[in-house]
């Protein structure tokens, strides 16, 4: 099983086969359907540097962060799925969730050089393996804000990457 220290490079991620497994360390964002679109706003104009936000080499897990921990949603939810090509565009390596996304959003992926790995919805396991945890922007979205994880392996397999799916 290999282990991805986030932020990765290029390399890393052109290294990755669909349907291995990996282990995820090191920060990482956290976003769904309320604050991605927001993100992908702040990319637009300009504002998400001055937000202290460096995306590039980065992983996004779609979820929000409650006290009761961190599990995946629906990566194919409609404002989570049509963030990724633009998210995969800025510099996004890795998105991590649940579900299987479009041809379309694979091809964006495969693009970018960016990948799709989908993780179980196991709290507890990933609570235990979330070392901190901390809100980077967009605090008014409570929960659904966008934090940042320093994260200790997380358990992953690749689902799409280069072009393939691991639902086809």
């Amino acid at each position: 099983m290999k282990e991805l220290i986030f932020p990765v490079s290029e390399e890393d991620i052109k290294k990755l086969e669909v349907g291995e497994m990996v282990l995820i360390s090191g920060k990482i964002f956290c976003g769904r359907d309320a604050v991605l679109p927001q993100v992908i706003q702040s990319i637009n104009d300009g504002t998400l540097e001055e937000k202290g936000i460096e995306l590039k080499g980065s992983l996004i897990f779609h979820t929000a962060v409650s006290v009761a921990g961190v599990g995946p949603t629906s990566s194919n939810k409609a404002e989570i799925e049509a963030s990724i090509k633009p998210l995969s565009e800025a510099g996004v390596k890795m998105h991590l969730g649940k579900g299987q996304l479009k041809p379309e959003t694979i091809k964006a992926l495969d693009e970018n050089n960016s990948v799709y790995a989908v993780i179980p919805p196991v709290t507890a396991l990933l609570e235990s393996k979330t070392l901190d945890r901390r809100v980077v922007a967009f605090a008014n979205e409570g929960m659904e804000a966008l934090h940042e994880l320093t994260v200790d392996k997380f358990p992953a397999v690749i689902a799409a990457a280069h072009g393939k799916s691991i639902y086809d």
